[in-house]
């Protein structure tokens, strides 16, 4: 990488950094582009040089969350001796959750912080809406011996979906002062998965590794495909 595309990096991340901070602080109504290039201390047009506009910013924000949450997951599982079994990637979620704060926004898509992007047409979660847990993952889980054979796929599927988007919509159904701590509560998920679908002599959490590795790079493929959109329609 030169110098002039080193700077440019720099900067996008200064930019990104100074997003995540205020959008997580003020929430996305409240921040600004002129309040994120104060904050990067860089000048509002030198914002405008890498994305056209405060949803263009918040997007790149998402996805950058997202892709660097998913790296540091992986990486967790891997140094997992247990990580390739479904109870133990809830489990890794939860130490790698801390290091990006900006996934727990994601993760429940707070409307507090997120305000008006949500009701945006395309927006980042109407476009990963298909991405919930696929009954096909489950049936190679089994085959490999990383999850019991007598589930149902589709029906373990479905009940880990519900479990979820139950992280992001139940603040819309109880008082937040009744919901847990998330990291305690995806503790009691993981639990739950260990005593539902590992297989009483343990399972095979290398070959579970193996189809994880399969899938996370078609997810790296993705990323970089989001990433390049996001730069050509800048």
């Amino acid at each position: 990488m030169n110098k002039a595309d080193q700077k440019d990096k720099d900067r996008r991340d200064r930019i990104l950094n100074a997003a995540a901070d205020l959008i997580s602080h003020f929430g996305y109504n409240k921040t600004t582009v002129a309040d994120i290039a104060s904050k990067a201390g860089i000048s509002k047009g030198a914002v405008y040089l890498h994305f056209k506009s405060k949803d263009e910013v918040l997007e790149a924000l998402l996805i950058d969350a997202t892709y660097r949450f998913s790296k540091l997951w992986f990486e967790a599982i891997e140094n997992d001796p247990r990580g390739g079994l479904i109870s133990h990637m809830y489990l890794n979620m939860l130490k790698v959750l801390d290091d990006i704060p900006f996934m727990a926004v994601i993760m429940r898509k707070d409307p507090g912080i997120l305000g008006n992007y949500l009701k945006q047409p395309g927006n980042f979660f109407e476009q990963q809406q298909h991405s919930g847990m696929r009954h096909e993952f489950i049936s190679l889980m089994q085959q490999a011996g990383a999850v019991r054979k007598d589930v149902d796929p589709k029906v373990t599927a479905h009940i880990m979906d519900i479990f979820s988007y139950g992280l992001v919509v139940i603040q819309d159904f109880k008082p937040k002062s009744e919901i847990p701590e998330t990291d305690a509560v995806i503790k009691g998920i993981a639990d739950m998965m260990d005593r539902a679908l590992t297989p009483p002599e343990g399972g095979n959490s290398e070959a579970g590794k193996a189809i994880l590795r399969q899938l996370y790079q078609k997810g790296l493929a993705e990323f970089e495909t989001a990433k390049n959109n996001q730069r050509d329609a800048t």
